[in-house]
């Protein structure tokens, strides 16, 4: 699939080019000065400065908020095949260097903005690669990309799990399945820092498995050694709390909405050789347990709280900072003197000072005092951009609560 040089010229407001030549990946459809030329919504656009001058080169969406997302600022890279497949195999050797496979047989292959591939997801599970396409103009490049992906990685299937909210924005309706080679199975297991894990690929959140906290993970469990009971609220399939019983805690209770995924996180408990009598399954919300067990004078020596998002838009800020200060607060009330809090935000819209202050609150209003110990980020296989702030969107602290 090749797509010709784009005609279509963009031209930015006066003094709306500031972020374009520091290189952040978005213009928003404030932003927009004038528009020359035929160019359908995912095709490429010229991006001009109001004077005039050459800034960089991206895909148009007209129906999304953000109007262009920028793929290159060198007037002389084509957008083609051998651009895909170059931004593709710099992302590969960025991994290699992180040398993840001593470690796990799960991890990001490419991370969308941060590596140059805008609204590119792709997943890499034992022997699978699963891809996500968030945007309307990776969707016209997606049959490409998938060839380039079985070329370059040789893996035994390609699944697509383009089954998330942000699509609607790109005007682009939810779609799941296979692209290339045979579909993973209904479920696998892969490794992280000698422990397994059952992924339901086809039907777990995001693409099957956090892999954004394999080192949160393992830096929580350094803390837990020899914890009496453990809280893992927002559990989803019990990462946190194999590691933790791996670590020797003596009892975790895992608390999540998801029946099907608290008896996926007994299986997992299994798979590693642990009594999943060690573990107590509480289905329900989580706010509304701890706020029980609260009233019931439950007290644990460490709480571990990895939230969902609760900021999609910066509308939602206030409410999701309410949302936090309140699970941290009931969270704080349940801890033992000088017991932990590893706590999180998965928010992009939540910087972490601002998630820190947050949780400052929370303990202002449970009187308790608090170090941190640790301060937590995803993983390197998740890597921040330095010009697209944003992609530094989970933080955590590891807090010793008094």
């Amino acid at each position: 699939m090749e797509m010709p040089i784009p005609s279509a010229r963009l031209y930015l407001k006066p003094e709306h080019d500031r972020p374009v030549r520091r290189h952040h990946p978005w213009i928003f459809s404030g932003a927009l000065g004038r528009l020359e030329g035929p160019v359908e919504d995912g095709g490429l656009v010229e991006v001009f400065a109001f004077e005039g001058e050459w800034l960089a080169r991206g895909y148009l969406n007209r129906r999304s908020q953000i109007l262009v997302r920028l793929l290159t600022w060198d007037p002389h890279e084509t957008i083609d095949a051998s651009f895909w497949r170059q931004r593709l195999e710099r992302a590969a050797r960025a991994r290699q260097a992180l040398r993840l496979e001593e470690h796990t047989t799960a991890y990001r292959l490419v991370f969308a903005e941060s590596d140059g591939l805008p609204g590119l997801i792709v997943d890499r599970y034992n022997d699978f690669l699963i891809l996500q396409s968030l945007t309307l103009g990776i969707e016209r490049w997606k049959p490409l990309l998938a060839r380039l992906l079985q070329e370059l990685f040789q893996p035994r299937g390609i699944y697509e799990r383009s089954d998330v909210e942000v699509r609607e924005k790109e005007g682009l309706p939810p779609r799941c399945g296979l692209l290339a080679g045979e579909a993973p199975p209904e479920r696998l297991i892969i490794s992280e820092h000698g422990l397994r894990f059952y992924v339901d690929l086809l039907r777990g959140h995001k693409t099957g498995f956090y892999l954004d906290q394999r080192e949160n993970r393992h830096r929580a469990a350094a803390y837990l050694h020899g914890a009496e009971e453990v809280l893992n609220a927002f559990s989803y399939t019990g990462a946190f709390a194999v590691y933790a019983l791996a670590a020797g805690a003596r009892r975790v209770v895992n608390v999540d909405t998801s029946g099907e995924a608290l008896q996926l996180a007994l299986e997992n408990v299994r798979l590693n050789g642990f009594d999943p009598g060690r573990v107590e399954n509480v289905e329900g919300d989580a706010f509304q347990v701890l706020r029980r067990f609260v009233a019931s004078g439950r007290r644990f020596d460490a709480v571990i709280l990895d939230p969902p998002k609760f900021a999609y838009a910066q509308a939602h800020l206030n409410r999701a900072a309410r949302g936090y200060k309140d699970i941290n607060l009931q969270a704080m009330r349940l801890i033992r003197p000088g017991g932990l809090l590893i706590t999180f935000s998965c928010s992009g819209l939540v910087s972490p000072e601002l998630f820190q202050k947050i949780v400052f609150a929370a303990a202002e209003d449970a009187g308790r005092e608090v170090q941190i110990l640790e301060k937590l980020s995803q993983g390197p296989d998740h890597p921040i951009r330095l010009s697209f702030p944003e992609s530094e969107y989970l933080k955590g602290l590891i807090c010793r609560v008094w």
